[in-house]
């Protein structure tokens, strides 16, 4: 499997770009910013990319997401909730914080749901509904690894004082979804350094 994170835009969004060694079709999590670094990055591994996940639609994550759609012409994927949550005006206001622009987000093309699997030839992800940082937030497992999106991060969790947040749902989603996952899964989160569910099921100090 060939993975690459790339750090983009003005809060250091974490973009994974996720690609089938034989076939070099594959994904891409969270284009949050940077287009163009996210096409050379994609061109420069050989990659022909079939969809586009995002883990939630807050701007940092969305930023580049109509760009490369476009000049990839990979289809989009966002967990039903989220695109019904009306987060339109919160990612205005977001990006009018931080100094960004924003544009409109295009129409998913697929609707996920928790127990859904994502397959490009030898990839294969499960989607987690991991709700509680956004009304549809989504976690991605498979091959060890679990995109966590911003969810849980390494020795932290996801913020739950903008509108469509809950504290206890994003408790819940770490608890009962992530924390069952084995330990020596790594998260990739969506900011910061990586992590493993083991380390921080012992240290992360908003678990304990």
């Amino acid at each position: 499997m060939i993975l690459r994170s790339l750090v983009v835009g003005p809060v250091a969004t974490n973009c994974y770009i996720i690609g089938s060694e034989s076939s070099k079709r594959g994904i891409i999590i969270d284009p949050g910013a940077e287009a163009r670094l996210i096409l050379k990055t994609v061109g420069d591994l050989g990659l022909k990319i079939s969809l586009i996940v995002v883990t939630h639609l807050h701007f940092d994550h969305v930023g580049a997401l109509a760009a490369v759609k476009e000049r990839t012409g990979a289809k989009f994927a966002l967990h039903e909730a989220e695109a019904g949550a009306g987060l339109g005006i919160l990612s205005r206001m977001l990006s009018s914080m931080m100094g960004g622009s924003f544009s409109q987000t295009p129409t998913p093309d697929r609707l996920l749901k928790d127990g859904d699997t994502i397959d490009i030839d030898g990839l294969h992800f499960t989607v987690l509904d991991t709700p509680g940082h956004s009304p549809g937030g989504i976690s991605l497992y498979g091959h060890g690894i679990v995109f966590s999106g911003d969810s849980l991060f390494n020795y932290g969790i996801g913020r739950t004082d903008f509108p469509g947040c809950s504290h206890e749902k994003l408790m819940d989603s770490i608890q009962n979804k992530l924390m069952t996952l084995p330990d020596e899964t790594i998260v990739y989160p969506g900011h910061g350094p990586s992590s493993t569910i083991g380390e921080e099921r012992r240290g992360n100090p908003f678990l304990t």
